[in-house]
This record gives structure tokens, sequence and C-alpha cells, in this order.
């Protein structure tokens, strides 16, 4: 049968492990969508004049990674893009946020007993302390917003929230097609699934 202490150590480290699992999860992912609308009635997309993700009067390296995982996506769902009179707008936006995670985890103590009188003479069971935990991190929140062009109303939006490490900010293309295809993926119209020969290879 364990004892006491090697069950104590055991729940806290349990608790600690899961904090670090929590950390180390996957991007999290909120959709909206205007429950009217029918979204097989569009066929054209395009962009919003100027993006969210430009601020300075020019398009950012980042819009320009962000409409062409866009652009992919949509199309393959059927739509096609359309510079001039499309019927859907799409919008981004992105902020960058510092993040601070503390946690509390009861540990044991073993200590000489109450004011000491135990003090070699007979053990006792733990007393518990919280091991407070304090994990600071940034995080990168992606808003794609669709809009009904000529109704110049908000139809869908996408927000995708995740932990930004520094490999994220070190290959920032693959990080925002990751994001994109992550907040596509509750798009009310899906895109086809590949073959069953296409996903073997």
């Amino acid at each position: 049968m364990p004892s006491i202490k090697s069950i104590s150590l055991s729940l806290a480290l349990a608790g600690a492990l899961l904090v670090l699992g929590g950390c180390a999860s996957g991007p999290e992912v909120r959709a909206n969508s205007d429950s009217s609308v029918n979204f097989s009635q569009y066929k054209t997309f395009g962009y919003v004049n100027p993006l969210g993700t430009d601020k300075s009067g020019y398009q950012s390296i980042v819009s320009q990674q962000l409409k062409a995982a866009t652009t992919r996506e949509l199309q393959a769902r059927g739509l096609r893009y359309d510079e001039s009179s499309p019927q859907l707008l799409v919008n981004f936006n992105g902020r960058l946020s510092d993040k601070v995670h503390v946690s509390s985890t009861p540990t044991p103590v073993y200590g000489a007993g109450y004011y000491g009188y135990r003090r070699g003479l007979y053990g006792a069971w733990p007393a518990y302390v919280d091991n407070t935990t304090v994990y600071q991190y940034k995080e990168g929140t992606l808003n794609i917003d669709v809009v009904d062009a000529a109704r110049k109303q908000l139809v869908w939006e996408g927000v995708v929230t995740e932990e930004v490490e520094q490999k994220d900010m070190q290959q920032i293309q693959a990080t925002l097609d990751r994001l994109v295809v992550a907040a596509m993926a509750k798009f009310p119209v899906a895109a086809p699934a590949a073959p069953a020969s296409a996903a073997a290879k």
C-alpha cells in the first residue's frame, strides 16, 4: 500500500504536469455566423481596403500572407476571387498581448511537528502549502471578418487565439497559414474532402 507521502507527491506532480500541459495546447478557435444567411449564394470574394492589419498606409507583409492563405481556403470552398465587385469582403485584425498565468499546486511539507514537540518521537501526516507558479507568455489573436458587400453587414467571424512562442515569430508565414486554416475550418461552407487515394500518399 503506498504511503501518504508517496500519494501526496504524486498528486503534486500530476497538478504541475496539468498546468504545463494546458500551456502547450493548440489554438482556441471561436466562430460566429449569421444564421439567417445562406452561404451557398456567395460565389465571389475580395478584401477590404485598407485591411485592419494595414496601419501605415501600405499593405504589410503580414496582410499579404493572410490574404494568400485565406484566398487558398476560400477557393478550396468553390469561391472565386473578384477584385472589382465581390459578393463577400474579407478583413483581418491581429494583436499580440502579454499574459501571465498563475497556478497554485498543494505541496506536502514534512516539518518537525507542532512547535517541534514531536521531533524524534513519531511522524505525522504532512501539512500542505500552496506552491505558486507564475508563467509569463505572449498571446496572439487573429480575427477574420467576412462581410456581405451589398448589405455592408458582417455575416461570419472567426477568432483564433494561441500562445505565441519565439519559433512562431521566426516562422511567421507558416504560423499565419496554420491559424487561417484553423479558423476557416469553422466556415459555414466546408472544403471538399480529399480523395482517399490522395490522403493515403
